[in-house]
């Protein structure tokens, strides 16, 4: 199983009705894309000086199910409001046994 976690630093002045809409499409995803196992995602409660805003976790079968995520049709556009609203987006992939929590 891989883990797919995203972390975004927003700009400032995202507007609240794309944040919304954007919000919303994450959560359309879910059970809609072939391979995407589980999606979890919010806002940073702590807000400390490290602290991007916002994280999304996600679970797939395999490296190849990610693929198929990143050009599903309900992903593509989530983009037009993540990358114009960001100043920074990161990410990491990793492999995760079933044994773990």
């Amino acid at each position: 199983m891989i883990r797919h976690a995203v972390l975004f630093k927003f700009k400032p002045d995202f507007p609240s009705e794309q944040r919304e809409a954007w919000t919303a499409g994450l959560d359309r995803m879910r059970g809609n894309v072939p391979g995407l196992l589980a999606l979890t995602h919010g806002p940073d409660v702590i807000r400390s000086e490290r602290a991007f805003d916002y994280a999304i976790v996600a679970d797939f079968e395999s490296v190849a199910d990610i693929e198929v995520y990143n050009t599903h049709p309900l992903h593509e556009p989530l983009k037009k409001y993540s990358f114009p609203n960001s100043e920074q987006i990161i990410s990491v992939d990793f492999e995760i046994t079933k044994d773990a929590p």
